[in-house]
């Protein structure tokens, strides 16, 4: 019997009969279903997108199969597929991924073996951790799925809704509860909004995912509300507990940010107004367009008052529920206590590692005499071995206050200043002693080309490489550079929060030479503190093998030109984009394919990522097409928008941000006819007959979605759009150019395929 029969089998048989009463009675009711699905899946009873949502609601992800192999850094590993395919297409019972919901992120000892279990028995042996808080397993197979899913519930994990159309993990601050700066411990709230959200029927309309973060600290990062759909920060009105109570945040494509529903909640109202608000998003929110889908736009569309009166309105009709308040009468059930004394403080010990190690992850409790140690884990990975060895360590120095990272850590909390030496030297002997953490050396990722379907450049590769090359000035860094965040996603949609970082990378494609050459555009001047209180815009598209180069100059230039005390964001502002962009300009060019191939295969790759049997033209120079002089127009109108906004002269950033997005279309179509007119009304007919209703823009993934805001842009050409709109605006016009790149590479490709004989 092959390993994959017994698991679904013998052992799948064994776990449910073992652990089946050990679940509560909807958890248990939900694996059961989701078992009889799979069943009718395999008899065909059930629609192929029908049960995508329906996995994706318990947390089973598809995910990019690369063949049938993965490349894991040193070798490819073959991996085992129930049929044969190709590509990213998601086969319903294919290896995929598995997201696990850690609501707050709390992780007790317990449950870190079982993980390590998990990822050993159903995956490759690898946890990751996520920038929401979660745990994701790859390469999982569907019928294991319950078997997991037994196994987590009775240790207290639901994987409910970790994915899909609901809500999603509550995150929060995971200082919260220790923090020196906090207002109160928002731990028992985030609870109460996970367990009542979890399931509730009027969370289960809606058009896309959403996202809830709390957080104690108005000043600080870690919950990041002002990114989320809904958001709760911390606050005391005449001694009373309550929030300041935010809607509308997100990154994705375009980056929204929140908008303050109320400076004050109270305790018992958090529940309701939150029920209140999924009602309206239900619905009126987008259920056709998914790119128009998320809250963000809904209050976008609405305008923020109306759908405030919307979701008032809509509280004051609800049904009284005992469940909106009965959590405050055991508020404290979630404390936490030591396990060992308080110590006597931290002192220098001459040993630069250790100290080094202690100025970036350890971090002072308000509790005297305790310490949180943060745990690096490079792009959010640990091994089932070092994970069951973390959990040992856990046991022997803390009682079950382990909390994950929004960048990809783990946090043991309440560890005594007495036993920071002997925690450091039991993480070296198990590889988890780097140091770093929440810094410029911590850079986070999401898993990109990996294992996503929407990657497009290798955000994994790059971060690594990334990692790898600033570690190695580690401790001789300058404080101003060290305490920069960097952060690479593999494409637009900001899972790694690119644009909350100082400097942010997303992946993108270029044409160069008749080659697809993997690039990043860079975007710079996020704010990861104040809950995510700045959203940075892109400058310019890279090449991925000279983004290293690019970190290193641009560092370099800060530096040595920053003023006293002067913040990253702050310099970038002074400077501009486009001195930055300037003083860049040799690392930027693409060396042609025959002087250098390595700019033609990604990170962390062996295969070429660029066209293979592309000829030469017989002339001296280059071929370069009208297609190419038309995007790269569309650049530089696009960049000079940005410069104009940068100062100050939002009316003009918006016109020329819509003229960048005409010179893009005008661009693709002159691939077609090299006569296509200026005027805008001709270009918008002909790309909608040519491109859009063709489908031929629309990308593999988003579909339709950067010609939509192509089509929106028309109405109004960037004329009589306030500062806030013509920020989404420049976003939005930077992804309809990027899309045209992409659609002139698809383009591209398949006219160097060799035509097939008949």
């Amino acid at each position: 019997m092959s390993t994959q029969e017994l698991y679904t089998s013998d052992a799948a048989k064994y776990w449910k009969e073992a652990l089946s009463n050990s679940l509560p009675p909807e958890w248990r009711k939900n694996v059961e279903e989701f078992e009889a699905d799979i069943t009718l899946k395999k008899m065909g009873k059930i629609d192929h997108k029908l049960f995508a949502e329906t996995r994706l609601r318990m947390g089973a992800y598809g995910q990019r199969y690369d063949n049938g192999h993965r490349y894991d850094g040193k070798d490819v590993q073959p991996i085992a597929f129930p049929e044969a395919f190709k590509g990213p297409e998601t086969y319903w019972d294919a290896p995929g991924m598995q997201r696990i919901k850690l609501p707050w992120g709390g992780l007790t000892a317990d449950q870190m073996d079982l993980f390590a279990d998990l990822a050993e028995e159903y995956s490759d042996g690898i946890c990751h951790i996520t920038t929401r808080q979660a745990i994701q397993l790859h390469y999982i197979h569907i019928e294991n799925c319950p078997s997991m899913y037994r196994r987590l519930g009775a240790l207290g994990i639901t994987t409910r809704e970790a994915c899909g159309n609901a809500v999603r993990n509550v995150s929060a601050d995971p200082m919260t509860g220790v923090s020196p700066t906090e207002v109160f411990d928002v731990t028992p709230y985030a609870q109460a909004i996970f367990e009542f959200l979890l399931g509730h029927p009027d969370a289960q309309d809606f058009g896309r995912k959403f996202k809830i973060a709390l957080s104690g600290d108005k000043e600080g990062s870690s919950g990041l509300v002002n990114i989320h759909d809904l958001g709760l920060i911390a606050r005391l009105k005449d001694g009373k507990r309550g929030f300041e109570y935010y809607v509308g945040g997100g990154l994705g494509a375009v980056p929204y940010a929140a908008k303050l529903f109320s400076d004050f909640v109270s305790e018992e109202e958090i529940l309701p107004l939150a029920q209140a608000v999924c009602r309206i998003y239900a619905r009126y929110g987008e259920k056709k367009k998914r790119h128009r889908a998320r809250i963000k736009f809904l209050i976008a569309d609405l305008g923020f008052e109306k759908f405030r009166e919307l979701v008032i309105e809509e509280r004051a009709k609800l049904p009284a529920d005992p469940r909106w308040t009965a959590y405050l009468k055991d508020i404290n059930h979630l404390d936490e206590k030591p396990s060992r004394p308080p110590g006597s403080g931290l002192q220098p010990t001459g040993d630069k590692l250790f100290d080094f190690w202690v100025k970036t992850n350890v971090k002072p409790q308000r509790q005297a005499g305790y310490v949180a140690v943060l745990v690096t884990l490079p792009l959010g990975d640990i091994t089932s071995n070092q994970m069951r060895a973390l959990a040992d360590i856990c046991r022997k120095y803390i009682k079950d206050t382990v909390r994950t990272v929004v960048e990809q850590n783990l946090l043991l909390r309440w560890v005594s200043e007495n036993d920071v030496a002997a925690l450091y030297d039991d993480l070296k002997a198990i590889g988890l002693n780097a140091p770093g953490a929440e810094s410029i050396l911590d850079v986070t990722a999401c898993p990109g080309t990996d294992t996503c379907k929407l990657g497009v450049s290798s955000s994994r590769g790059l971060a690594g490489e990334l990692r790898k090359r600033l570690a190695a000035k580690g401790a001789n860094l300058d404080p101003a550079v060290r305490d920069l965040r960097i952060k690479v996603s593999g494409c637009f949609n900001s899972c790694s929060h690119h644009h909350i970082a100082d400097i942010g990378f997303y992946g993108i494609s270029r044409n160069v030479g008749g080659y697809v050459v993997p690039h990043f555009q860079m975007v710079l001047g996020g704010q990861f503190q104040h809950n995510g209180g700045a959203y940075g815009i892109g400058v310019g598209g890279i090449a991925s093998k000279a983004v290293p180069g690019v970190v290193e100059r641009l560092t370099g230039m800060y530096l040595e030109s920053r003023g006293k005390d002067e913040n990253f964001r702050a310099w970038v502002e002074r400077i501009g984009k486009a001195t930055i962009m300037q003083s860049l300009q040799d690392l930027l060019e693409v060396p042609a394919y025959e002087k250098d191939k390595s700019f033609y295969v990604d990170w962390g790759d062996v295969r070429e990522y660029s066209v293979k049997d592309k000829g030469i033209g017989e002339c001296a120079g280059e071929v370069v097409t009208l297609t190419d002089f038309g995007l790269k127009a569309a650049d530089r109108e696009l960049f000079e928008a940005q410069l104009r906004f940068e100062r100050g002269d939002s009316a003009s950033a918006g016109t020329m941000a819509y003229r960048a997005m005409v010179l893009a279309a005008q661009g693709l179509l002159k691939g077609k006819n090299p006569d296509v007119p200026e005027d805008a009304e001709i270009v918008m007919d002909l790309f909608t007959k040519e491109f859009y209703d063709t489908g031929l823009f629309n990308d593999p993934f988003a579909g339709p979605k950067f010609a939509q805001y192509y089509f929106q842009a028309h109405t109004h050409g960037g004329k009589g759009l306030d500062k806030e709109r013509t920020s989404l605006f420049l976003h939005e016009a930077q992804l309809f150019v990027e899309a045209a790149h992409s659609c002139y590479a698809r383009m591209s490709l398949a006219s160097a395929q060799p035509a097939v004989s008949t």
